[in-house]
């Protein structure tokens, strides 16, 4: 959908530019494109779900879900209430990847390589425990 000066308005007040501010962002062509599929990414959730989980201090277990809104935002009140920062670490360039691959039109689901795993090595390493998340992405509804 075309970004008419309504959606430009909203996302200055939304990021707190001044006019000289929102001038520099209207300049990057790229900007307008990120805008344009806003609606597409409204009506998407990037799912971490855990696939494996042993020995975690958080207390994560597979089958956990964490949601994202399609630009990458945690969705708190639909994820456990307690997350494990370093379990995120590789896992948020999943979330990267898939809202990019969003923007270029592209299926993230068809991404080759959509688990990633926590910075702990587990018990058999000399660490604790391990999660193992894997990415998707669904409809909301």
């Amino acid at each position: 959908m075309p970004v008419d000066e309504r959606m430009w308005k909203v996302m200055q007040k939304r990021l707190g530019y001044s006019d000289a501010e929102l001038a520099e962002f209207r300049k990057e062509p790229r900007n307008e494109d990120v805008l344009e599929k806003s609606g597409l990414l409204q009506k998407k959730f990037i799912i971490l779900e855990a696939v494996e989980a042993h020995g975690c201090n958080s207390r994560h277990k597979v089958g956990d879900k964490l949601y994202f809104d399609g630009a990458g935002n945690l969705l708190t009140e639909l994820s456990p209430k307690k997350i494990c920062a370093y379990s995120l670490n590789s896992a948020l360039l999943l979330i990267y990847t898939a809202n990019e691959m969003l923007y270029a039109g592209v299926d993230p689901n068809e991404m080759r390589f959509r688990r990633a795993g926590c910075v702990d090595v587990g018990l058999p390493c000399g660490g604790w425990g391990r999660v193992v998340w894997e990415l998707r992405v669904e409809d909301r509804t």
